[in-house]
């Protein structure tokens, strides 16, 4: 089976679009399939090119057998929103323009970022193939900042259902995603839910390393909550500085570990450096192989967002990772992530941006006690290679035309 897959974001990138289809996409080269990836070139979230590679008009690539043409893009970091548009419209135009000579069986567009959908609409029209559409965030739902009254909103969502109607199948991460679909009027037989997942065959980090890193670091004898990914508006990670030093007063051993990048960046510096914060580390973005390593070296991983209903029907993919390195969550999301967390035990929840109930949790996260939680349940539902070779017996379905 030959298999298109266009999205905005891929390897060497790391956040959770671009390791979702970088896992399926070598699951199913592994399983006999040709895959083809139309992404650009990397950049995100500082919307700079990363190093080693140039914003040129093409390149081709392999990646563990995923044949990856990176194409050129107008380039903004992630943060406003005109020039994210003009970001996500150019590729857009740059991946149509180069899928037309590329034949597949199937294409497959994915969200975010929301325009992929015009080029997957327009390719499998073009070249008369079905076309899946995958959605990773309700847009622009998800979009929270935007006046739902406003026109642009409502031109967005009309092409929103729009290609919904259009697409011969859709795939959403959540059951929530699916409840909204069918609730605006979307078939329900035309939805189907892939949850995103993790390895959960992980090559065990070395106490030795874990120490190593520690002592790094400076935390040898510390409790780490940590966070690794995009400091996003989305996460207002800031909340969390400006509670530090009343929970160093009360919990003293406690320190938060920040690694990643993105628009709050700058104001998480000026926080720590304003109030002088004994309690809090911030580092620089780490290559994906390392990422394991730093989950190591946490006691609890810190999993946030917004007090917003946008939020409620998301489910983050870190839990998948931490839930994979059997380190307990510390949950800031109501909704159906809050309910599989509950279900599995595997972490406590607090209230989205709600400064006294996440200090009561801390306490209560220290008492925790790890040998009621379910992981390994867990593990067993959201294998992402089961995901993967499930999604993919999809494809061949719609391709044979059974589905």
């Amino acid at each position: 089976m030959k298999i298109l897959f266009l999205t905005d974001n891929f390897p060497p990138e790391v956040n959770a679009p671009a390791t979702r289809t970088y896992e399926h996409c070598k699951e199913w080269v592994k399983a006999g399939a040709e895959v083809t990836v139309i992404t650009c070139f990397p950049n995100f979230p500082q919307g700079k090119v990363y190093s080693g590679y140039k914003n040129k008009w093409k390149q081709t690539e392999w990646m563990d057998g995923i044949k990856v043409v990176r194409v050129w893009s107008y380039m903004a970091p992630n943060k406003g929103f005109g020039k994210r548009l003009l970001d996500f419209n150019s590729f857009a135009v740059t991946a149509f323009l180069t899928g037309l000579f590329i034949n597949k069986d199937v294409v497959i567009s994915t969200s975010p970022q929301f325009f992929t959908s015009f080029t997957g609409y327009f390719l499998s029209r073009s070249k008369k193939i079905k076309w899946l559409f995958e959605i990773r965030d309700l847009w622009p739902e998800s979009l929270w900042m935007l006046d739902r009254n406003s026109l642009t909103y409502k031109i967005f969502s009309w092409f929103e259902y729009f290609f919904y109607k259009k697409a011969d199948k859709i795939i959403v991460v959540t059951q929530s995603f699916k409840n909204t679909l069918i609730e605006n009027g979307i078939s329900k037989e035309k939805i189907s839910v892939f949850y995103n997942g993790s390895d959960f065959e992980q090559i065990p980090i070395k106490e030795s390393q874990i120490a190593s890193i520690k002592n790094e670091l400076q935390l040898k004898d510390k409790i780490i909550i940590g966070y690794i990914g995009t400091f996003g508006v989305a996460q207002n990670l800031p909340f969390f500085l400006n509670l530090a030093e009343i929970i160093y007063k009360k919990f003293p051993k406690i320190h938060f570990l920040f690694i990643g990048d993105g628009a709050d960046k700058e104001t998480m510096i000026k926080i720590v450096e304003d109030k002088k914060l004994q309690n809090v580390s911030i580092l620089a973005p780490i290559p994906k192989k390392l990422v394991n390593q730093y989950l190591g070296i946490i006691d609890f991983g810190l999993v946030p967002l917004r007090d917003n209903k946008v939020y409620h029907k998301v489910i983050p993919s870190k839990i998948f990772e931490l839930a994979a390195m059997k380190k307990p969550i510390l949950l800031g999301v109501e909704g159906e992530v809050k309910t599989i967390v509950e279900k599995y035990k595997i972490g406590i929840p607090f209230k989205p941006e709600d400064k006294d109930d996440f200090i009561m949790q801390i306490g209560l996260l220290l008492k925790l006690e790890q040998d009621n939680m379910q992981y390994d349940d867990f593990c067993s539902n959201f294998n992402r290679k089961k995901i993967a070779l499930n999604f993919l017996q999809l494809l061949k379905d719609i391709n044979n035309g059974k589905s």
